[in-house]
């Protein structure tokens, strides 16, 4: 008896022994309703998640490309996580407003909110991060309390926001539209830089070494972390990577973003 109870064990899938957790990949969702065939294309997401998981924590990520390009995809760093990735896609500039752009990230944000649920996921474990134009985006987002409130939620339900190399002042591709060269910074509407305030979720700000970073992004993140001090706010977090350019700090980055998660949530 004890023999053939052994040999079942060995028989079993060695992910049943080991408790490893399967991941499904749902893509292409979309998360706004048009009949406009550039929002069919654009306004959409991919959700990859634990299956067979409750309660689990959930990174939106939005890709990088200026606002004017890029696509979405779930970065390696983050599989085979315990966390759930919604990566979404949203509508570029010159092609739409500045405003239609941050509405695509914030609609694709309230999404998550309303949905994760069905997936398992805990709505007060939402996370939103981004790279360069994702990373402005999720600021932008999480700091303007007026965007999310007008699908009736409240910003600061946001777990917290981590910024890839964002820009602090007003994207440099929203000046060119406007006819501001990009060496002329300006901190209007479109800033994050114009929302500090003491009471937003926790902001944990990446950028690459400041000598090999974009014009002054190192230099306009650092000013974002003072400004969010100045304005009382607790849990702002600064990291300069030393030796990594602008697409190359990423891959730390997402070290730094998972272990901010776990602190949070030990918390």
């Amino acid at each position: 008896m004890r023999n053939t109870l052994i040999l079942m064990l060995l028989l079993l899938p060695s992910a049943l022994l080991l408790g490893q957790t399967n991941y499904r990949t749902v893509e292409d969702i979309p998360y706004r309703n048009s009949d406009d065939a550039y929002v069919k294309e654009r306004c959409t997401l991919d959700i990859y998640y634990p299956e067979n998981t409750k309660d689990f924590a959930t990174i939106v990520w939005f890709h990088g490309g200026g606002l004017t390009s890029g696509n979405k995809s779930i970065p390696q760093e983050l599989k085979n996580s315990g966390l759930a990735v919604v990566a979404v896609n949203y509508r570029f500039l010159p092609k739409v407003t500045i405003k239609e752009c941050v509405d695509d990230a914030t609609l694709a944000i309230a999404w998550a909110f309303k949905e994760i649920e069905k997936y398992g996921g805990n709505p007060k474990k939402i996370f939103v991060s981004g790279h360069s134009a994702g990373g402005y985006l999720v600021t932008l987002v999480g700091l303007n309390k007026q965007l999310l409130a007008a699908y009736d939620l409240d910003a600061n339900t946001i777990a917290a926001m981590v910024p890839f190399s964002g820009q602090a002042v007003s994207h440099y591709n929203y000046r060119k539209m406007i006819g501001i060269k990009e060496t002329q910074p300006i901190i209007d509407e479109y800033a994050p830089l114009y929302y500090v305030r003491d009471d937003a979720p926790p902001l944990i700000i990446v950028s690459g070494d400041r000598t090999m970073e974009l014009l002054g992004r190192y230099e306009e993140n650092a000013y974002f972390w003072r400004m969010m001090q100045v304005a009382g706010h607790k849990e702002t977090y600064l990291y300069e990577l030393d030796g990594y350019d602008h697409g190359s700090m990423a891959a730390p980055a997402f070290h730094i973003l998972k272990n901010h998660i776990t602190r949070i949530l030990s918390d």
